[in-house]
């Protein structure tokens, strides 16, 4: 294994820091070894955000990693879309948190909002997060009024069952 080179999107995040395992690819390219798929994967700095923030849900807010998913599809209007990570219910196994993240340099807008909105119509996960590792918004999806209120913080996972 080669050392692994400084790049751009290995930068400091509004996040606790985590130990991910990172190793150059034979083609030299800087990868990150991804628990939910199992893999390794390009390290980008959306994946650099992903990678921490995963590792934050699991860690610090008991997120269970066996119903957690990355890059799951989701058919939205006859296209096919990915939504970043998926968080299941353990009692019926529904989707309970959609999350979507942007790189570091990528401002959260009502554009990332409007994205996450439309995974949501298939999906109907009463919880939806954004966060470009430096600022983290959550918020809940009222069923019955089909409006989003915004969360102080993250909620734990006990906390959203």
């Amino acid at each position: 294994m080669s050392p692994i080179p400084k790049k751009n999107c290995i930068v400091p995040l509004n996040l606790p820091p985590r130990q991910l395992r990172l190793e150059v690819d034979s083609d030299g390219r800087t990868c990150v070894f991804d628990p939910l798929r199992r893999k390794l994967v390009l390290l980008t700095p959306e994946e650099w955000v992903r990678q921490h923030f995963v590792a934050h849900l699991v860690g610090d807010l008991g997120y269970p990693l066996p119903l957690m998913a990355n890059e799951v599809a989701v058919n939205l209007n006859g296209l096919r879309r990915r939504c970043d990570t998926v968080v299941w219910n353990r009692t019926d196994a529904s989707p309970l948190v959609i999350v979507e993240y942007k790189a570091p340099s990528v401002e959260i807008t009502a554009k990332v909002f409007d994205q996450i909105a439309r995974y949501n119509m298939v999906l109907m996960a009463p919880y939806l997060i954004v966060s470009n590792g430096l600022h983290h918004f959550c918020c809940r999806l009222d069923p019955a009024s089909r409006t989003y209120t915004f969360l102080p913080s993250i909620p734990p996972y006990a906390s959203i069952l």
